[in-house]
Parts: structure tokens; C-alpha cells; sequence
């Protein structure tokens, strides 16, 4: 089927943006330029088939040397939502989706692998400390496989006429997630993902990002020439906040994440935190 790439690049990238087409446009390139934040939900309960196909939706998208080094909990139970909820910084929406995916960076079932079900042949070196997973490298691999499965999850989820967002914000206080969900050593919360029935999706608009000039670099990385598009971009997001009746300014909102501790609300411990659930990080 041919779409007009004309509107959703526009919407992406505000009324004056100009970029040639493709030669084939298809509905996945369409829903993903329509892709926007729902915090706003219907009571409808997600079935437990569709549960089914977003989970096989996650476990297609790439994962290093096939390692598979993620999981996800399912959270329906209206009392434990809302307690996380309130650990995620007493977002409403949590509370009012039908479900929630937790997302996990999870080394303990490659620990389990390593040291309880693998059979070393002769010659092979001692996995029983399964050294390997001490290291940053182990940590980066579980939270790239994690990103990219519940990307896939997100993107199934909204082609079946379902709202989503995610939420860092379960990094605030991730060793009570932890506690909450019974995660064990070698296992950490990485965000959670709301998944419903959007009340009104056209409550919900499409944030432009920033141009293409400023993420596309050719060859060789450039920093320089980013902010006279980042100025661009503040311009364009300033009217799109205007229009939602948002604080504006993005430049404001990146100085606040970034220009002191506070803007980290709590995930300035998050290395503390990662080595309490046995994430060495040598």
C-alpha cells in the first residue's frame, strides 16, 4: 500500500519540513512518524493474547550473540501498580493503564546458565564464578537487548490500535521496584512501559523532534554546526508547547536534567544501586 510521507514528516518535523520520499512508503514507516505518548487510558483490559504477541514481538527484535539478556514483568494488580506509581514519582497514568511491563536487564539467568546447566568440556576454563558477568560490558549488553525488546513491544502494542509510554521514571527508586517485584540478584528494573486503550488519542499530539541535521552526521561526527539546530528546534517545540499549554523551552529542560544533581531525582545513585542487585561493574 502507498502512503503520502508528506504529513507524517511534517508532524514529526514541523510544517516547513521538506524531505524526498522514498520510492516505497509502507505502514510500518507510518506508524512509526505517528508514534506519540499516551497517558491517558480506557479501563478495557489488555487480553492476555495480546499480552502474548507483544512478548513474541520483544523476543524478535535483535539481541547480542543471541544472549537474550533481558526480561519483563507483567503488572495488572491495581494495588501494586499504584505502589509503583508512587515510586515512579506519582505519575496518575501508571495507575490508570491496565497494564504495566517492567522492564529488566536480567544477568541472573546467564549466571544460572553459566554456573548450574553448562557442561564444560576438557580444556574448557572454569565457569563456576562466571567472571564475565561482572563486568560493564555484560551490564551494556542486558541494557541495550532491553531497549531494543521493548521498543518492538511499543511498536506492536500501537499497531493494534493501543497507547504506550514509557517510563524512566522507575529509576527513581529502583531497589523498592526491586522489593516490589521480588527481583533477585543480577536483576534490575530499566523502565516500565504503560500499555492500554488511549481515552482520547486525539488529546494526544505528535512531539516534533529535532531536525535531522542535528542527529545525521556523514562520515564523520560534527558538533559545531548542532546549534544553530538545536535553536532551530526550540523555536518549533516552543510553539508545539504553547499550543498543549506546556512549560516551553527544551534547552531549559535539558540544562535541568543535566545542569545539576537534582535533575536526576534520585538516579545520581543509580551505580550504588546497580551493585546492590550484583551488577560489579569492573
Amino acid at each position: 500500500m502507498t502512503i503520502s510521507a508528506e504529513t507524517p514528516y511534517r508532524l514529526r518535523y514541523g510544517a516547513e519540513a521538506a524531505f524526498d520520499v522514498p520510492a516505497e512508503w509502507t505502514e510500518v514507516l507510518e506508524l512509526q512518524l505517528a508514534h506519540r505518548s499516551v497517558r491517558s487510558y480506557r479501563p478495557d483490559p489488555v487480553s492476555d493474547e495480546t499480552l502474548t504477541a507483544l512478548i513474541a514481538a520483544a523476543q524478535s527484535a535483535p539481541t547480542s550473540g543471541n544472549l537474550q539478556l533481558w526480561s519483563v514483568v507483567a503488572v495488572r494488580d491495581n494495588a501494586r501498580r499504584s505502589r509503583l506509581a508512587h515510586l515512579a514519582g506519582d505519575q496518575g497514568f501508571i495507575e490508570e493503564a491496565p497494564l504495566l511491563l517492567v522492564w529488566l536487564a536480567d544477568l541472573a539467568r546467564a549466571r544460572q546458565v553459566t554456573t548450574e546447566l553448562a557442561s564444560p568440556s576438557p580444556g574448557d576454563p572454569d565457569f563456576s564464578a562466571a567472571e564475565g558477568a561482572d563486568f560493564v560490558e555484560a551490564a551494556l549488553l542486558s541494557f541495550v537487548d532491553v531497549a531494543l525488546a521493548a521498543q518492538n513491544a511499543s511498536l506492536a502494542a500501537e499497531s493494534l490500535g493501543l497507547g504506550t509510554v514509557f517510563v524512566g521514571a522507575i529509576r527513581n527508586r529502583p531497589l523498592d521496584v526491586a522489593a516490589e517485584l521480588g527481583l533477585p540478584s543480577n536483576v534490575f528494573p530499566v523502565f516500565g512501559l504503560t500499555v492500554g486503550h488511549p481515552a482520547d488519542l486525539t488529546e494526544t499530539a505528535v512531539k516534533p523532534r529535532l531536525p535531522q541535521q542535528a542527529v545525521l552526521h556523514h562520515e564523520r561526527y560534527a558538533l559545531e554546526p548542532q546549534a544553530a539546530h538545536v535553536k532551530a528546534y526550540e523555536d518549533l517545540l516552543n510553539a508545539f508547547y504553547t499550543r498543549a499549554g506546556l512549560p516551553t523551552s527544551w534547552i531549559t529542560r535539558v540544562a535541568h536534567r543535566f545542569g545539576t544533581t537534582a535533575g536526576l531525582k534520585g538516579r545520581e545513585h543509580l551505580r550504588a544501586a546497580l551493585k546492590t542487585q550484583g551488577f560489579e561493574l569492573r
